[in-house]
């Protein structure tokens, strides 16, 4: 399917991802986000050919200090007192929700560009309290309810599906293997904004080794430290525009969906599927795939539901959220910059599809199928 109106990302940044209480541990979320922002400005006029004019800034964010951190972004990158700000919540997928977001406005006829993204500091993310009961995370869904926390959400899909231990470190190691070749080869460079002297994602390394020898994080269960993601500070912003205002990847279709809260982590499967529907395409289409892994059962089950092979050279080919790390609300933004970088930047000829997805805590899923336009 081929819209005239259908919104481009022109240009893609991100941090490096820290693990939370390191190297960006001391920084804000607006320190996070304004020098991505600028960084995505600035590679966007040189695509367009003249400074652009921002129309709003739409950022995903999970557990931050509220205030909008879109707008605080905003002024800290210095865009102007004019120009306004958001701030989405739609967790794990707040990043990708956000460039939807930002998408349906010029879909709507605004051809003004837009600034979406996510940022996530959990290094600072506040203590929560309830009555003075310091409290971990807000209810994902309300009395009456499965509302199970991520990792036992994650040891129960194990369970239910069958996701044996092999098959969750086998996809670990082959996520980290897959980051480790890529920082190694300079995959990253492009996309990357060196904040507070890191340079690389710090949760890359040589952890297949130490898979086998981990211990299960339930009595008698598969999940280890090694298959659950690790937590990150990091931001990502990207620029979009409307059709025909420079190569980069189109917004073809998307899709949100719903799903039993018990089981968060299989959300992105269903929306995967109705965004497929909706673009018109067959997963065979598609020549790159972004999930988010905040778990190795949780991608493989959903990898299981979409007949995709664990090892398939499309999906996160540069190793994916286990390896580089989870920064909440930037996550979903991250996969599209990856999925930028694998395609516009690496030089796919127009037509090349792509797909950003992640699962959501709650029941949730989100998906939006992405196309190369020259």
């Amino acid at each position: 399917m081929h819209a005239e109106n259908d919104p481009v990302v022109i240009s893609a940044r991100r941090t490096p991802i820290g693990t939370r209480g390191r190297a960006l541990a001391l920084l804000r979320v607006e320190e996070l986000a304004a020098p991505v922002i600028r960084a995505a400005l600035e590679d966007a006029a040189a695509v367009h050919g003249a400074p652009v004019t921002v129309a709003d800034v739409v950022l995903g964010n999970c557990m931050g200090p509220g205030g909008n951190p879109g707008r605080i972004a905003a002024l800290a990158a210095g865009l102007g007192h004019e120009v306004p700000g958001a701030t989405v919540d739609r967790q794990c997928g707040s990043g990708l929700a956000a460039v939807l977001d930002a998408a349906a406005a010029i879909r709507t006829g605004d051809r003004r560009m837009r600034v979406a993204g996510g940022v996530e500091s959990a290094s600072t993310a506040p203590v929560r309290s309830v009555g003075g009961v310091p409290y971990d995370r807000a209810p994902f869904a309300p009395a009456g309810f499965s509302d199970p926390g991520m990792l036992r959400a994650a040891e129960d899909l194990a369970a239910r599906d069958g996701i044996s231990r092999a098959r969750q470190d086998a996809h670990a190691a082959r996520s980290h293997a897959r980051a480790r070749a890529a920082r190694d080869a300079g995959r990253f460079e492009a996309e990357l904004v060196p904040l507070a002297g890191l340079w690389h994602d710090d949760a890359i390394g040589g952890a297949e080794r130490l898979l086998p020898r981990l211990p299960a994080l339930f009595p008698g269960g598969t999940l280890t430290a090694g298959t659950s993601t690790r937590i990150g500070d990091g931001a990502a912003a990207l620029v979009l525009a409307p059709a025909g205002a420079g190569p980069g990847l189109a917004i073809r279709a998307s899709a949100v969906v719903g799903c039993d809260p018990a089981y968060p982590g299989i959300g992105a499967a269903a929306a995967i599927q109705a965004a497929l529907e909706s673009a018109g395409v067959v997963l065979a289409d598609i020549a790159a795939l972004e999930i988010v892994e905040a778990f190795a059962a949780q991608s493989l089950a959903v990898l299981d539901r979409i007949g995709l092979a664990g090892d398939d050279p499309r999906l996160s080919a540069d190793g994916g959220a286990l390896a580089l790390g989870h920064p909440w609300g930037a996550s979903g933004a991250i996969a599209v910059v990856r999925l930028f970088s694998r395609l516009v930047r690496a030089g796919a000829p127009a037509g090349t599809r792509g797909i950003a997805a992640a699962s959501i805590g709650g029941g949730m899923g989100i998906a939006a199928v992405l196309e190369v336009v020259r």
